[in-house]
Parts: C-alpha cells; structure tokens; sequence
C-alpha cells in the first residue's frame, strides 16, 4: 500500500499566482515535485487551507500518512483570515496524530497552532541562503538533521521568525541571524518537524525570489540597486543549470549541500524515512 500524504499550501490565491508567472509552479506544486522524486509511488494530494472556499479532505486528516506545510508570504501574527484558516488547519493536524512537516512559514503556523509566536525580522533578512547553521543540544542526535554536517548552509527566503516556542516544542538548530532554524514540536497528540530554511526549492526558485524581492533588498541596503540583485540572481540560476560549475559554487560560496539536489532535500527525506514510515508501521498501515 503507498503512502499517503498530503500537502498543505500555505499560499494565498494572488501570491500563488505570482509564484507560478516566476518559476512555473507554486509552493505546493513545488512540494509536489520533490515527493514524486523521492517516493514516486506515494499518492500525493493537494489542498489550499488559506483559500476561503477550501474544503476539508475527504476521509479526515488522519487518514494520511504524513502533511506538509508550505511556505508563503502570510504573516502569522496578523489577524486575518487565511492566517486564522491555516492554523486552524494545523490544530487539526495536531488532533489527528497524522506526522507533519513544514518549511519556512510552515513552521511559523505549526508554531502558532501549539501556542507559540512569530515577529516580524525588521531590517534583517536571510535572502537567498541561510549560512552556517548549526544544531542546538536537542538537534544532536535528533533524525530530522541526520546527515547534516556540523555547520551547513540551505536556500532561505524570510522576513518574519519564530520568536517563541510553544511548550512541547525543541529547539533543534540556529545561526547567527535566527534563532529558530529547526525544530520539532509535540503538541495535542502531534509530531510536526519543521525548518525555517526551504530543502524543497532548487537553485532556479531561489533566483526567481531574489528578483520577486529585488525593492525589498535594495531598500534594506543588501544591494546597491536592481542590476545588483539581477546579477547575483543570475549567478544563483546559472549554477542550477550547471551545478558542477566549481567557479559558480565558489563565487557564490556554496557546497554540495546546497549544489546537490537529493543532499539539499534532507530534512524532507529524514522527514518521510525516519517519521511517516515508523508512524504509518505503528498504525497498522506498514
């Protein structure tokens, strides 16, 4: 029996779209492309908490064998519906004992739905790559960054945080920019693990965020002006078209944890092999 699982698209309607004129999908169907490649036999639905009309799946959540929440341009600290949607959804999640993960804004609902809090970063930003994280006490031996080195670096894309962590939650790893760059929460009969990073976007999506985000950057000063952030854009995409161009890597100060597609997808493969497949053993599904 293949597994199950289900993904969450954090986005709204008008951000999805904006996603899809840049790099061809949205953040869901980018998910959607990872799993295809790292379980090809898995059947993988998708769903839209945020959207106003969306519906419940058919059969419950814990009929699933693991949901993935994606990232967006939500701010979870704000009051509005489709932030109030989304946690909702991710309370469900909790109730149902279904093993979750989430990237980016996906941790920050997790986050929320448990009784923790999000802020805004201010003027700082992780834009492109977050480097040099390192794992915290209770990240040592914890599965989710199982062969990660000591001190790596992820495609990143962020400008709000986890400023708490709700009880039930572990902080798994950091660097010098946030705080919360991994963690794993247990919560209302959940499992959610999730990263503030993107182990699920390629180098090209990477580049398309740069340029979405170009005003942005300027204004914070990380770069002088548009052809600025156009020209590092151009390096990070000429690097996914030839991703064993050394002089790329080099310029742009990268390894193969970056370079390397399934290396870059870790904590989405420790994700499945070392928490969907026991969970799913332990229900009697395996």
């Amino acid at each position: 029996m293949p597994l199950r699982l289900l993904v969450a698209e954090s986005e709204p309607p008008a951000a999805r779209e904006t996603r899809r004129e840049s790099v061809g999908r949205s953040s869901g169907e980018t998910f959607l492309k990872r799993l295809g490649a790292l379980v090809p036999d898995a059947v993988c639905e998708r769903i839209k908490p945020a959207d106003h009309d969306a519906a419940a799946p058919a059969g419950g959540l814990d009929g699933y064998d693991g949901v993935i929440l994606t990232g967006s341009p939500l701010h979870l600290y704000e009051d509005t519906p489709e932030a109030r949607r989304e946690i909702d959804f991710m309370r469900a999640v909790y109730r149902s004992g279904t093993p979750a993960f989430g990237s980016c804004a996906g941790l920050q609902v997790a986050v929320v739905a448990a009784g923790g809090t999000v802020r805004a970063m201010g003027a700082r930003r992780e834009a492109g790559f977050a480097r040099r994280i390192v794992r915290q006490p209770a990240g040592q031996d914890h599965p989710l960054l199982a062969g990660r080195p000591p001190a790596y670096d992820v495609p990143a894309v962020h400008s709000d945080e986890v400023a708490t962590l709700p009880a039930g939650g572990r902080l798994l790893a950091s660097n010098g920019v946030t705080e919360v760059q991994a963690a794993e929460i247990r919560h209302d009969g959940g499992i959610f693990w999730g990263v503030q990073y993107h182990p699920e976007i390629s180098l090209r999506e990477v580049a398309a965020a740069l340029r979405r985000q170009a005003d942005d950057l300027v204004a914070l000063g990380l770069a002088r002006d548009a052809l600025d952030v156009a020209t590092h854009a151009a390096l990070v995409e000429a690097l996914h078209e030839a991703p064993d161009r050394r002089d790329l890597a080099w310029r742009l100060g990268l390894d193969e944890q970056v370079t390397e597609p399934r290396t870059r997808m870790t904590e989405l493969r420790n994700f499945l092999d070392r928490l969907v497949v026991p969970t799913r053993a332990a229900r009697g599904r395996g």
